[in-house]
């Protein structure tokens, strides 16, 4: 079968579009049939981390498609069955958090194939009101927006959420479930395209993220936070958040270290929290979340399989607003 492969150096310049040996499942697996795939950055962070001393990896972590084989031992799925794939290995109860979740597309093989082989609860049925494009896109960061927003964030109705850096996944998908939730949404980003994309979608009010954020907030502080940025941003949250506010980090794209002023946390009472993905349970009631509220993906472009690279690229420059899928079968 087809797929596309990293193997050697590190970076996107050792992506290849190959062809691998097409397995199948064993006990307690399922085979699917992908047709369609998603981008995630964590692709890019473990691209640049891989070596020439590790073994070639399909890359990908999202994917949706049709059940093609069964392994022994499975009685809740069939073949024919239309699944979207929930990427967290091994995460089935909420609260029992593992040191370091295991995910699709690294260290296992992933999604960026004409098939792949999972354990079978991890096989999720695909919600029919969805297209194949949006099912594809879908898992990995809205599940990681449904944990951080709700079971982490505690999100109610009413309160007011700020999400910085609005355009990718997980920022999108909470932006779009906390408007669902009846929570006031404000969201910031550099480009104006995208904070019109964000305005469009339901945010109540978007700002340039170099902009004074206390002047542009008129005043207005929040509940909540969202942090996928990191030092960049973060010192700037204690100036609009609340009093025994929260922020919920789960990514650190402008860098692993920063220094706080540790009176801005404890004076105000501010909780800082750590999130990651998500469990099987979350993951069945983020879609069922969705459902309810015909939430549907962002999406900003598809690709054919053999063009993953430049669908890379694009997200790289940081030019989409919402997901970047992967057409597949």
């Amino acid at each position: 079968m087809k797929a596309i492969v990293h193997a050697g150096m590190n970076g996107l310049k050792s992506l290849t579009y190959e062809d691998v040996v097409d397995k199948q499942p064993s006990f307690g697996e399922v085979k699917v049939r992908l047709k369609t795939a998603g981008l995630n950055h964590r692709d890019l962070f473990l691209m640049a981390d891989r070596t020439n001393e590790d073994a070639p990896l399909i890359m990908g972590s999202d994917g949706a498609g049709i059940i093609e084989a069964i392994g022994e031992g499975i009685t809740s799925l069939t073949i024919g069955t239309d699944v979207i794939i929930n990427p967290c290995i091994g995460w089935e109860i909420t609260h029992d958090v593992p040191n370091v979740p295991a995910i699709v597309g690294g260290p296992s093989d992933g999604t960026f194939a004409e098939s792949i082989i999972i354990p079978a609860q991890n096989a999720v049925r695909k919600p029919a009101y969805l297209s194949w494009e949006e099912a594809g896109v879908l898992p990995l960061s809205a599940l990681t927006a449904y944990r951080a927003l709700f079971t982490r964030g505690r999100l109610q109705q009413g309160e007011h959420i700020l999400i910085p850096g609005i355009g990718g996944g997980v920022a999108t998908y909470a932006m779009l479930m906390a408007s669902a939730a009846g929570a006031r949404v404000s969201v910031t980003s550099r480009s104006e395209t995208k904070r019109q994309v964000a305005l469009a979608h339901g945010a109540d009010h978007a700002f340039d993220s170099h902009s004074d954020w206390k002047e542009s907030m008129k005043g207005e502080t929040v509940d909540l936070i969202l942090d996928s940025i990191g030092p960049a941003t973060f010192q700037q949250y204690f100036d609009i958040i609340k009093p025994n506010g929260r922020i919920v980090t789960f990514g650190a794209s402008s860098g692993d270290r920063m220094e706080i002023a540790v009176r801005s946390i404890f004076y105000p009472q501010i909780s800082i929290i750590g999130t990651s993905m998500g469990s099987s349970e979350e993951f069945i009631a983020m879609l069922e979340f969705m459902e309810h509220h015909s939430i549907r993906p962002i999406i900003d472009s598809v690709y054919p399989l053999q063009d993953t690279f430049q669908a890379f690229q694009r997200m790289q420059q940081g030019e989409q607003s919402g997901n970047i899928g992967i057409k597949i079968n």
